[in-house]
């Protein structure tokens, strides 16, 4: 209970990251943040009940480096829409591929890599993409750390609605989730 998620958002109301009861109630205790959202939860003392914070403003700004997506197989393949990046084929039985390959220097960024099937894979080797004579549909770019990236997998919990109004998405209403 009292490890139950907190969204944190700047001082200009940019959502942060998430921290838990204890920690928020550490920052609200402090003065260091405001209470903008109640949880569903109540945390009992011995003398009072609190409701549980849900989401928290901090009182001054933070300065913090643009999120980013972290590189791995399966977001490349979400990048890429489960698609082979050379003849287009639509598949789940991917594998990865360096445009530039590794022993020539290529390095294992966002920019370099990309999903192929197979055969192309095979096809293209440990060659450059001009010398093997194919194409690729789209140039690799990392993807941007969008907002349901970051905060998707706490969303997928009803309890946590109150976040969307600050996150600035939609609420789940029970007749467009039955659709």
């Amino acid at each position: 209970m009292i490890n139950a998620p907190v969204l944190v958002l700047n001082q200009n109301y940019e959502p942060l990251n998430v921290c838990d009861i204890r920690r928020a109630f550490r920052l609200l205790g402090a003065s260091k943040a405001e209470l903008l959202a109640k949880n569903h939860q109540v945390i009992h003392t011995p003398t009072i009940a609190i409701p549980a914070p849900s989401v928290i403003r901090l009182q001054y700004h933070v300065k913090r480096p643009q999120p980013r997506v972290k590189l791995s197989r399966r977001e490349v393949f979400t990048r890429d829409r489960h698609t082979c990046q050379y003849c287009g084929k639509v598949s789940r039985d991917l594998t990865i591929d360096h445009v530039m390959p590794k022993h020539r220097g290529g390095r294992h960024e966002w920019e370099n890599l990309v999903a192929a099937c197979r055969a192309c894979n095979h096809r293209k080797g440990g060659k450059t993409v001009a010398e093997a004579r194919m194409e690729l549909m789209r140039e690799p770019r990392a993807p941007r750390a969008d907002l349901r990236y970051l905060f998707g997998t706490y969303l997928s919990d009803e309890r946590n609605d109150a976040w969307r109004t600050f996150l600035f998405l939609e609420p789940i209403r029970a007749s467009s989730a039955a659709r």
